[in-house]
């Protein structure tokens, strides 16, 4: 209908979300998957009534300097720090994200790579892929046994606390955290909130990174963080690519200081240093953490949710 809220959709999203949106809006679709450039942002500002981004849509301070139309930006994912979210709020526009949606996948995925990194499972991969398996011998491949074994989770929110449970009743692992504020029960027995990160760091066999990404926690795992890791230990980082120091991880994982990393998130997507990718001792994947068709169109359906109660004069549910 005419009388619609205008709604700018910036990728293709699954069928269900789109249907949804159309019932209550005016929808425009942008056909492309690439991210939006600046002058495609400043037009879908101020030609809609509110937009519905992803994390690959960057929407900075300057963003923001133009002609606004747009009400509201209901974010496609959990995190937001693509937003200026303080620029968007000063242009009179409400930010809103889709929590809960995405911890059970994400703590899937982080568990998926904490395995393929302590049991070696990509290098393994490769040699038999490239046809230089010569067949089962007793010492080939020997990588980290976590059963039993103690993780450590850097930011214990929602999705921090969805890998410990999966860790300690589904591996019987022993679990300690860091988190900026007290965490008075996380939910798993014997769990220790240890002061910072180094104590965490220096006790766990795999390290988990569980924090949203924003200036405060670029480069939250430097080259000290991971200095303070045993060297039988993995790391895995699920969370935004920018927390860890990438040079600074790459050099770690070079030199043997750790054992080895899983990742599926970068400092610069889609580029991935070539240096990085040339470690054997490295699970790469390419951001799917929430890569499963109903994760996604909960996704979409809570922005639409979020879009639908602001229009209609309601508390926004994930407002920012």
């Amino acid at each position: 209908m005419s009388n619609q809220p205008s709604l700018f959709i910036t990728r293709p999203l699954p069928t269900e979300v789109i249907a949804q949106a159309r019932v209550s809006f005016n929808v425009t679709v942008r056909e492309s998957s690439a991210a939006m450039t600046s002058g495609e942002m400043a037009t879908a500002l101020a030609g809609f009534d509110a937009m519905l981004p992803t994390l690959g849509d960057p929407l900075a301070a300057t963003a923001f300097d133009g002609e606004i139309r747009c009400k509201m930006l209901a974010n496609f994912g959990v995190g937001y720090n693509h937003i200026d979210v303080a620029a968007a709020q000063a242009a009179g526009i409400v930010v809103s994200n889709t929590p809960g949606a995405v911890t059970d996948a994400t703590a899937d995925i982080a568990v998926m790579l904490m395995l393929m990194a302590a049991r070696r499972a990509s290098e393994a991969e490769a040699i038999l892929r490239a046809g230089n398996w010569q067949g089962w011998h007793p010492t080939q491949f020997l990588g980290l046994h976590i059963s039993g074994k103690t993780l450590g989770v850097i930011g214990m929110g929602r999705i921090g606390q969805a890998i410990a449970r999966r860790s300690h009743f589904g591996f019987g692992m022993d679990v300690v955290f860091y988190n900026r504020s007290q965490v008075t029960d996380c939910g798993i027995p014997g769990a220790r909130q240890l002061e910072t990160i180094a104590d965490v760091m220096a006790v766990a066999d795999v390290v988990t990174v569980c924090v949203p990404g924003s200036p405060e926690t670029r480069h939250l795992i430097n080259g000290v963080a991971l200095a303070a890791m045993q060297s039988h230990a993995v790391l895995v980082n699920t969370s935004r690519g920018d927390v860890v120091e990438e040079v600074a991880l790459i050099a770690a994982l070079q030199k043997g200081a750790i054992a080895g990393a899983g990742l599926d998130v970068y400092e610069d997507e889609p580029e991935v240093p070539a240096a990085l990718i040339a470690l054997p001792n490295v699970s790469l994947l390419p951001h799917i953490g929430t890569n499963a068709l109903e994760v996604r169109t909960g996704m979409g359906l809570m922005a639409v949710d979020n879009l639908r109660a602001f229009f209609a004069g309601e508390k926004v549910p994930n407002r920012v």
